[in-house]
């Protein structure tokens, strides 16, 4: 039986070790650290999140919504792990961050047919077929050679983290616990007792959010030459980057108060900062939407201006990080595989796919097309009406200059006819999941192992 050589052990890596190990195919999954690390994470453990603990949305009529239950149906075991390890997020998914990746690291470390190696590869396996998932903290050394078997150097935008704060330290005098709308609580790890409000919320009036706008806007930020001439990702912009753009704009978008109700005053406040826990224990909190590449002192001045956070204690700045992605449509093939490089793969976000779950789900693809390749099977791929085969679909649109994207409904043709706008999402997540079902999950043959 041919062995799989997989270049990284995050998201996407442990899910294509999975995929591929449980369909009977030895896998090397080769991780640096602790042999080199990076300045985003924090533990040796796989499958470590480096950004926020939030997986988005979890009702289906959310494109990444329907995406997760994709990949419950595909077997996902970061998705199983995810659900296993949920902390109060209202309508999303949030983990424990630290438990979920020890439940992982466990899961791979203990399966037959996966051997973990703790070793820094600079430069692409010769093993054949291999597979690099090495996501947004590529090294140098190993990013410089992939762009030179690709022929162009490899296209690279900044991505930025939010700080996370000690809940003992918060005010909740000032704060108060409430999900938009009063949505219930989904989560079903979390104690009966526990505060239904998933998020703390930090209200501010008007003269509040226009002097920590103007404070953002004055704030000192790390800003080298290379940050300066390489593009942020839209979707997760820094703070300060999107107070720039208008006076009004954190107010519409990370700071909007649309369905939250102060009890202390019973309105709507001018403007919110949320935060979300960490942990299954609530200790933490993280500063939802508050990426930044702020000095930290300016951090500690200006965040230190958000009611409730006067006294806080910072268990983690917020940073910016390097991010590396291929020009894919142009590079890769259907299968992911490198049009120069055959027998080489990518996944995960060195692809061009934004977001955990959408890392995860290119993971997952690569793994089962790699296996049906090596059993000697039809390379079977998700129907284009699935946010799955939306993903494939994006990575090989060519219409514009290529860039990073999360799952949406673009990427997914439309119905056709009129539909109400609630109605047509549904009735999409429906018709995903029934073409999933009927065109993608049938049986692979006796190499296939439960």
């Amino acid at each position: 039986m041919t062995s799989v050589t997989i270049v990284g052990a995050g998201l996407a890596g442990c899910e294509c070790a999975w995929q591929l190990a449980e369909q009977g195919i030895e896998v090397r999954l080769v991780e640096q650290r602790p042999v080199r690390t990076t300045p985003a994470h924090a533990t040796d453990l796989l499958a470590e999140l480096v950004c926020s603990n939030s997986l988005r949305a979890s009702s289906v009529a959310n494109a990444v919504g329907t995406l997760k239950q994709e990949l419950l149906a595909c077997h996902s075991l970061i998705m199983r792990m995810a659900n296993e390890h949920r902390v109060p997020a209202g309508g999303a998914v949030a983990v424990d961050r630290d438990a979920f990746a020890r439940s992982v690291t466990h899961a791979i470390s203990t399966h037959p047919r996966i051997a973990v190696t703790r070793e820094h590869c600079s430069t692409i396996p010769t093993d054949r077929p291999c597979v690099i998932a090495t996501g947004p903290l590529t090294s140098d050394d190993l990013a410089d050679d992939l762009a030179h078997h690709i022929g162009s150097s490899a296209l690279r935008y900044y991505d930025a983290i939010a700080p996370i704060v000690s809940a003992d330290s918060i005010d909740e005098t000032v704060v108060f616990r409430q999900s938009r709308y009063d949505r219930s609580d989904e989560c079903e790890n979390v104690d009966a007792g526990a505060d239904t409000g998933a998020y703390v919320n930090c209200p501010m009036d008007r003269e509040q959010y226009e002097a920590f706008v103007a404070a953002l806007l004055e704030a000192d930020q790390l800003a080298p030459r290379e940050f300066e001439e390489t593009p942020c990702f839209e979707g997760c912009l820094p703070i300060e980057v999107m107070a720039s753009r208008g006076a009004m704009t954190l107010a519409f978008g990370p700071m909007k108060p649309v369905g939250l109700i102060d009890p202390r005053t019973g309105r709507r406040p001018f403007a919110v900062v949320q935060l979300r826990a960490e942990n299954a224990s609530a200790t933490a909190y993280n500063m939802v939407g508050f990426q930044t590449r702020l000095r930290r002192p300016e951090q500690d001045r200006v965040f230190r201006m958000i009611p409730g956070l006067s006294h806080t204690e910072f268990l983690r700045w917020g940073s910016m990080h390097r991010n590396t992605f291929v020009d894919a449509p142009r590079v890769l093939d259907a299968s992911l595989q490198l049009r120069s490089l055959p027998g080489v793969h990518l996944a995960g976000q060195i692809t061009g796919v934004e977001g955990y779950v959408e890392s995860c789900a290119c993971g997952l693809l690569c793994g089962r097309m790699l296996a049906d390749q090596l059993l000697g099977r039809e390379v079977r791929r998700p129907p284009p009406t699935t946010t799955l085969g939306g993903l494939l679909g994006h990575l090989a649109r060519q219409d514009g200059p290529f860039q990073p994207s999360n799952i949406t409904w673009a990427n997914v043709p439309p119905l056709p006819g009129r539909w109400k706008k609630t109605e047509r999402k549904a009735a999409m997540a429906k018709r995903a999941l029934r073409d999933l079902e009927k065109m993608y999950m049938q049986p692979t043959g006796e190499n296939e192992v439960s």
